[in-house]
């Protein structure tokens, strides 16, 4: 059988499914035509019900929970992991703060949007090219959520913490940040679904065998990164809850889906058969 799967190039996407997608381990005569994008984009092809299997910002599950489940492997989620706002200098927010923002539709938007609820002057860009987007703005009245390596690579550049995010969601509401995870298209049966997310365990579970070796296709996709950034994306992103959410993974994706709904004015989201398990 064959599939579509899409997940970002960054390390640790690569390293969770470098065994499956490159025949590391025995895929169960699954094959999986590989897609190879950031995480705005992903979370575009899922409204549009794309792809197969997907990892995508938890920030965009309430808009395709109709067409999409979760699996409980692969993703990102966790304590410490969320977001950062940076700015070059350090100033205070106002509503004339320009903030660059890695997507409308991602986790990063509504933590940000969580800790300053009222503020409307936001502009949306690839994670990537936020530092940058940063440094080369001659207001000074900037800032910017950073997501990915850009955590470990900043205060490099000159650039300064403004508020962590992440921080803000967890002393509120006291459950792990939920990053992003991986769907499944409902179209397609809960017995594959369930294999697939097994072999995404097998996946992870051989990776971590050979850690902390990083193979090429880790490195290949990586780009310019350095190896000790490659190794604290890893360490940081993927932990117990990339195995397997657990009730405490499933409540904090619940958390989301309920902070998701005050933020939209929405009566409620239901998340009763949001899950394959």
């Amino acid at each position: 059988m064959n599939f579509t799967l899409a997940f970002s190039p960054c390390p640790n996407d690569t390293f969770i499914f470098d065994a499956l997608v490159n025949n590391k381990i025995d895929t169960n005569g699954f094959t999986f035509k590989v897609l190879l994008e950031d995480v705005q984009t992903l979370n575009q092809w899922a409204l549009q019900g794309k792809c197969s299997f997907s990892k995508v910002s938890y920030g965009v599950l309430p808009l395709i929970a109709n067409n999409y489940n979760l699996l409980q492997s692969g993703g990102a989620l966790g304590i410490g992991v969320g977001p950062l706002l940076i700015s070059k200098t350090q100033i205070n927010i106002n509503e004339n703060t320009l903030v660059a923002i890695p997507g409308k539709n991602t986790t990063a938007h509504l933590l940000f949007s969580l800790a300053y609820p009222t503020h409307q002057h936001k502009i949306f860009l690839p994670f990537h090219d936020i530092e940058n987007w940063l440094l080369n703005h001659k207001d000074a009245n900037v800032a910017g959520v950073i997501i990915h390596e850009n955590r470990f690579t900043y205060q490099q550049k000159g650039l300064v913490l403004i508020t962590d995010l992440g921080l803000v969601w967890e002393k509120k509401l006291q459950v792990p940040i939920p990053l992003g995870g991986i769907v499944a298209h409902q179209s397609i049966e809960k017995n594959i679904a369930l294999q697939v997310n097994k072999l995404i365990q097998n996946s992870l579970a051989y990776a971590w065998e050979h850690y902390p070796h990083l193979s090429a296709y880790v490195k290949d996709n990586a780009q310019e990164m350095s190896e000790t950034v490659m190794q604290q994306h890893i360490d940081l992103y993927v932990n117990n809850f990339t195995k397997d959410l657990g009730v405490k993974g499933k409540e904090a994706v619940k958390k989301l889906l309920e902070v998701y709904a005050t933020l939209n004015n929405i009566h409620s989201i239901n998340h009763q058969n949001i899950f394959i398990d």
